[in-house]
């Protein structure tokens, strides 16, 4: 066991490979951190314009997915280590630190609970909204 100092609370941690040598966490401080865990620091960070809520990779593990307290969710490809999409809507807030972001089973779509209880739906191809779920009570 071994422990990585960061500098900042971390929210949310994914492994991207199959040994779980590398692992990426996203942070309160607006940074996605790269983690060899073979290294004594981080590598290769990323810095969004606001807190990062979670954090979910792709079944390929070629993506992964950031919803952030900005209002907007990224798509990183992890190949290329950048950002090349961003999700937003009228409508939709990041209000809370636990708010979660998800890739369907397909990996066709994302997924994210929004401030007043509905749930966004975006085409992740297409970047479109696809449906936005809202309480009927």
């Amino acid at each position: 066991i071994e422990t990585k100092f960061a500098g900042s609370s971390c929210n949310d941690l994914v492994t991207s490979d199959g040994a779980g040598s590398t692992i990426i966490s996203g942070h309160f401080d607006k940074r996605i951190r790269f983690w060899d865990t073979r290294a004594e620091s981080s590598s290769n960070d990323i810095v969004l314009q606001g807190k990062i809520t979670s954090l979910d990779l792709s079944r390929d593990a070629n993506y992964l997915l950031s919803c952030v307290r900005d209002d907007t969710v990224k798509l990183l490809d992890l190949r290329m280590k950048q950002i090349v999409t961003s999700f937003s809507a009228d409508g939709f807030k990041v209000v809370c630190d636990w708010a979660r972001a998800t890739f369907s089973p397909d990996g066709q779509y994302i997924a994210v609970g929004s401030a007043d209880g509905s749930v966004f739906i975006w085409n992740v191809v297409t970047t479109k909204i696809e449906s936005i779920l809202k309480d009927q009570l």
